[in-house]
């Protein structure tokens, strides 16, 4: 095993998170190769480990936390890191200590880059992310958001720990309508993929429904919101979890139409 820069040849692997084989990651769009294009150029760093025949089992990203979602200064924040534990396309890689290589090897780049530390979001429930695998790594908690956990690891006196961004203000309805209000980031498939299908469901519901599309790639208009992805239908979330299906989001749509 072995851990590498992203290559050329392997973006379009990344992009989709390494699940080329996903029906799913078609709803994604072109989001993560257009958020790449504008963060390569932001201190955005990927690392990809590949296995003893070559294939890219698990990847890394992250970037200066100024650049990303979380508040703070002089760290890197890790985005998110994936061993691919499917059955279907390359198959289960995890449990072979990919994980561990590329978060030390994010780690030491980090390092070399001048950083004072690295930070992290980990979920409290026992799936993806999950915030007690990175405290077993030395991370320790420094702000929490319903199940998301926010950790770091400094690695210089004088580290300051970071904070998580939260809503800045109330996503507006439009009277008589329903309104639909999506803010794309794009470095998320699973989030470009609820986009992808709430824009579609609230342009097949006709002209009761107003679609407002919010890019949050633009600093200031995260900023501003404190949103960095997310849908919301007349105003309250729509999408916790993992992405919702297009019939689903018909269907909460139509449920508005209805109280109209």
């Amino acid at each position: 095993m072995r851990v590498i820069d992203l290559v050329p040849e392997h973006r379009e692997a990344y992009f989709c998170c390494l699940e080329e084989w996903s029906e799913d990651m078609k709803d994604a769009g072109d989001h993560k190769a257009c958020w790449y294009d504008k963060y390569k150029d932001r201190g955005l760093r990927v690392q990809l480990a590949l296995d003893d025949a070559g294939r890219v089992g698990g990847m890394i990203q992250y970037l200066p936390i100024e650049e990303s979602f979380v508040a703070g200064r002089d760290l890197y924040f890790i985005l998110c890191i994936w061993v691919h534990g499917h059955k279907q396309g390359r198959g289960n890689l995890q449990g072979r200590g990919m994980g561990e290589a590329l978060l030390a090897a994010a780690e030491e780049d980090a390092r070399t880059r001048g950083a004072k530390g690295m930070a992290a979001w980990g979920l409290s429930l026992p799936f993806w992310m999950k915030a007690a695998w990175f405290r077993r790594h030395g991370y320790r908690r420094a702000d929490r958001h319903g199940i998301s956990s926010l950790v770091w690891k400094p690695f210089a006196e004088g580290a300051t720990a970071p904070r998580w961004v939260r809503q800045r203000k109330p996503v507006a309805s439009v009277p008589g309508r329903v309104s639909v209000t999506a803010f794309r980031n794009g470095w998320c498939p699973a989030q470009n993929i609820t986009f992808e299908r709430a824009k579609r469901a609230a342009q097949e519901c006709g002209d009761k429904v107003v679609f407002q599309e919010i890019d949050t790639t633009d600093r200031q208009t995260f900023e501003e919101w404190g949103i960095p992805d997310g849908v919301f239908i007349d105003g309250k979330s729509a999408n916790w979890g993992p992405p919702l299906s297009h019939a689903k989001l018909r269907k909460l749509i139509g449920r508005r139409l209805k109280r109209l």
